[in-house]
């Protein structure tokens, strides 16, 4: 048996194409992450996953790529091969999104590593909507940053939007529009994938000392 009639034997009964997987495995190679509620577009990507999750997963598994499926939040995030997850490592391990491997900036693990913290303690407090989002004020993370690794947000509003936009590519936040960066008002929704993003190792080490260590790298 060939490799295309094991694939379309392995499809089966699920009614779904050899041109629907490649659709799919493309956007999943491309973005890293499936978040149900981003879009119609995105619901059915993630739901046609659902239906062959097992062969996706052996798919791509040949290429040392991890599956982490969160079925309770409806979503799906893709590591790349020798990372640990969930978790993160900040000697070895690189972020995926976008490309299969890429490095994030100071600013932007830093500000990643306070949002797992303000997650973590929305947890506690209780203030997670039904989807797992915890909001926050653009402020609240501002303060969070100075306490926990005793620096401050980029000053350049342009340097911030390009943290936020980036995060937000990452699935790992949502706001309304760019504008609302400009205002300490301005809240961020922090998705619950974050505690998959960022290892529990990652906050233990929310000490001075590892503000002073620089660059960091998320896996």
């Amino acid at each position: 048996m060939n490799l295309q009639s094991y694939i379309e034997d392995r499809l089966g009964a699920s009614a779904i194409s050899v041109d629907q997987l490649q659709e799919l495995l493309v956007r999943l190679l491309n973005y890293g992450v499936l978040v149900r509620d981003d879009s119609q577009t995105v619901r059915d990507l993630y739901d046609r996953f659902v239906r062959i999750e097992e062969l996706v997963t052996e798919i791509l598994a040949l290429q040392a790529i991890q599956v982490h499926h969160d079925r309770r939040f409806e979503y799906v995030r893709l590591y790349p091969p020798g990372s640990r997850t969930p978790g993160m490592d900040f000697a070895e391990e690189h972020a995926f999104g976008g490309s299969l491997r890429a490095l994030l900036t100071q600013n932007e693990v830093a500000v990643v590593l306070v949002l797992r913290a303000q997650y973590d303690k929305a947890v506690r407090e209780g203030k997670i909507d039904e989807h797992g989002y915890a909001a926050e004020p653009l402020e609240a993370i501002s303060l969070a940053m100075k306490k926990w690794l005793n620096r401050s947000m980029p000053e350049r509003l342009s340097d911030r939007r390009e943290v936020f936009k980036r995060l937000r590519k990452l699935r790992l936040i949502d706001y309304r529009d760019e504008e609302d960066l400009e205002q300490v008002e301005a809240w961020i929704r922090i998705h619950p994938m974050i505690v998959d993003f960022v290892g529990t190792e990652a906050i233990q080490a929310l000490q001075p000392p590892a503000a002073e260590n620089g660059a960091a790298r998320v896996s």
